[in-house]
């Protein structure tokens, strides 16, 4: 069965080489406008963008980020915020008060943001584009806030590279379906062999070849170093440990 829109979406893979040329600002309204037509918690709307086109401004956030030059090179960063502050102002004008002191507000926001990027990347790929996620936009998210300017009820979600990839990124296999899709009841009698599966078929793509993630206690270099010993390591170590205190510090009171 041929279908464009199955087709856009499993050629995606991530892109961290990029062109010089810029974007065109049309283009970039046409993709945070097809963000928009996501769906959204009760039509509330609760997110907003932040785009850095100047080069001095991407070099700022790449060090926000962990230095990730893909980040600097790209011509456009797009800052996705969980935004309740345009609905602060809509209760201020019709004279109700917000009541931002439950996780749930936190958490419309938050979903709110990453659904209205999503569009916006397939939109973006749509175009002859290449994008990036950017988890660590959360790395140091008090400066992220003060360079960006964000207000009170604000928060950085992730961010978003966009740029006319310098050549075809590699699309990486996902877990197996059995993984993850489940029927009537959540059922993980096929975690084991779908993750031996996966590790296999990571490895054969050469990933991690020189990409070992150390860990206190382990080898350095192991054999069969799949996505299972990969991630493993990666979620077994704690990281972004002050975030909940810079979001309640932005007005969410996550009750």
């Amino acid at each position: 069965m041929e279908n464009p829109t199955l087709d856009l979406i499993h050629r995606h893979a991530s892109v961290r080489r990029y062109k010089p040329d810029p974007v065109p600002a049309a283009l970039i309204e046409t993709i945070v406008a097809a963000g928009q037509r996501a769906s959204t918690s009760s039509n509330l709307q609760t997110y907003s963008v932040v785009v850095l086109t100047e080069a001095a401004d991407r070099q700022r956030m790449a060090e926000l980020c962990g230095n990730q030059k893909h980040i600097a090179e790209a011509p456009v960063f797009l800052a996705w915020i969980a935004d309740l502050a345009r609905l602060d102002r809509a209760c201020q004008l019709r004279g109700y008060t917000q009541d931002t002191a439950y996780l749930e507000s936190f958490l419309i926001a938050a979903t709110d943001a990453v659904i209205a990027a999503q569009n916006a990347a397939l939109a973006a790929e749509s175009l002859g584009l290449g994008i990036c996620y950017i988890g660590s936009i959360r790395n140091r998210p008090q400066e992220v806030i003060q360079m960006l300017g964000l207000p009170r009820l604000t928060f950085p979600i992730t961010g978003m590279t966009v740029g006319w990839p310098e050549r075809p990124a590699k699309v990486k296999p996902r877990l197996p379906l059995k993984a993850i899709l489940h029927w009537d009841r959540y059922d993980p009698s096929a975690y084991d062999e779908a993750l031996a599966e996966y590790d296999q078929a990571m490895m054969a793509t050469g990933l991690y070849e020189g990409r070992q993630v150390p860990f206190p206690g382990k080898p350095p270099v192991v054999e069969n170093y799949g996505w299972t010993e990969h991630s493993a390591r990666r979620v077994a170590r704690a990281e972004r440990t002050d975030l909940r205190a810079v979001i309640e510090q932005q007005g969410f009171g996550l009750k």
